[in-house]
């Protein structure tokens, strides 16, 4: 892992840069050092993988850490710290470069390396909600159950990355090689596969809000204003069911096994998953 001092003002900063960031826009990252290391007393980490990249976070000392990547670093970031639980003592930072960067934009992130640097600099603490499993993982955005479908999305089992790695998408890529390359623009749909109905049952606070008895298309999960804002759509036939909808502190949902989406993660298959709101969890610096 290389690393980089240089120095401008009391200000001290940790700059944690992704490998997947530095990879597909070099010159983003080099302008977000530019504008940072022009207003702060800049450590600059460049690990080269997630072991270095946790050491990095681990070791910052005093110094205000700063992300730059895309919502996977932001969301392995938190992840850590709050593993680590030092996420209540910590004002996190993230300057957004990469593929995936929709889930900093809907947190309040600018989208663009100048006026991230800038918030990172200027900007003001705001604590945030999470969700957090009775696996120990975070949910920053929202959680979809079944998940969206999605080309290259990363795939976790119990809440952890596993690599893009599990037995159904081994048997999937097997059986692509052995069809031959026919059809190669079929082969995306077996990495997340689409989600049928469903029959679960959903409690909020200890109340049933759908049970196994009705199935359902699609349950999503958000933290919101101190409390997860829960939505299920039933499965109907003829005119379309109306969403059913309730808010709560603790969220369980289980049932036959089912995967599901937590912010840029796939994880499951799960039988059974309690979600609970951390109000205010989570500090992260955004423009004034």
């Amino acid at each position: 892992m290389a690393e980089v001092a240089t120095f401008a003002t009391s200000d001290q900063l940790l700059v944690v840069i992704d490998p997947a960031a530095r990879r597909m826009d070099g010159e983003s990252v080099r302008i977000a050092k530019d504008v940072l290391s022009a207003g702060a007393a800049t450590k600059v980490c460049l690990p080269d993988g997630p072991d270095e990249f946790a050491r990095a976070l681990a070791r910052r000392g005093s110094r205000r850490p700063v992300v730059v990547g895309d919502d996977r670093a932001l969301v392995r970031a938190v992840s850590l710290l709050h593993r680590q639980r030092e996420l209540a003592e910590c004002a996190l930072s993230v300057v957004p470069v990469g593929a995936m960067l929709a889930l900093a934009g809907s947190l309040g992130v600018p989208i663009g390396a100048v006026a991230a640097a800038r918030a990172v600099l200027d900007g003001v603490e705001r604590r945030l909600d999470l969700l957090v499993d009775d696996s120990d993982g975070v949910v920053l955005g929202a959680l979809r159950i079944p998940p969206v479908p999605a080309v290259g999305m990363p795939t976790a089992i119990g809440g952890s990355e596993a690599g893009g790695r599990v037995p159904w998408l081994r048997s999937a890529r097997s059986l692509v090689r052995t069809l031959g390359t026919a059809r190669p623009s079929r082969v995306p749909d077996l990495v997340v596969p689409p989600g049928g109905p469903s029959r679960l049952r959903v409690e909020v606070d200890g109340v049933t809000l759908v049970d196994l008895d009705q199935p359902v298309r699609e349950v999503s999960v958000t933290p919101s204003a101190g409390a997860a804002e829960v939505e299920v759509h039933p499965v109907s036939v003829g005119a379309a069911a109306v969403p059913l909808r309730a808010s709560g502190h603790r969220v369980t949902v289980s049932g036959a096994d089912f995967r599901y989406r937590a912010d840029s993660v796939v994880s499951g298959p799960v039988r059974r998953r309690t979600w609970t709101v951390w109000e205010g969890a989570l500090g992260l610096r955004l423009p004034g």
